[in-house]
């Protein structure tokens, strides 16, 4: 997997903890239940997807895999379903719930590839 994939990974993970510092801090005025739990969602998921990003380079190594698919899914979802969210939470512009599923059907297909690729390697 290439550098590029790794260095997204890790401004993903500094913003991520940069974001949801944002959130707590500067936007706990402006920000009401419903824009607060939208947001949180959209930290959560990015850190899961993060760390899950960083977590195919052992992997795709070890098994000696093509885990690139799933690398570029994780960064679709991160941005379409985390950042359509982000957005949502601030704007409230309720439109933009409609790309969110784009982002979840992203991170299904990584985790789909992921499982794939896992499966068909002998000696699982």
């Amino acid at each position: 997997m290439s550098s590029t994939l790794l260095t997204i990974a890790a401004l993903s993970g500094f913003l991520t903890v940069a974001l949801g510092a944002f959130g707590a801090h500067a936007l706990r005025e402006t920000l009401d239940a419903y824009g607060t739990d939208i947001w949180n969602k959209a930290v959560l998921y990015q850190m899961f997807h993060t760390v899950a990003l960083l977590a195919l380079w052992p992997i795709a190594a070890q098994k000696n895999i093509n885990l690139t698919p799933a690398a570029w899914a994780f960064v679709a979802g991160i941005v379409l379903f985390s950042g359509s969210l982000y957005i949502l939470a601030v704007s409230g512009v309720k439109i933009l719930g409609a790309v969110t599923p784009l982002g979840g059907v992203s991170f299904l297909f990584g985790w789909g590839w992921l499982a794939w690729q896992t499966f068909r390697v002998p000696g699982n």
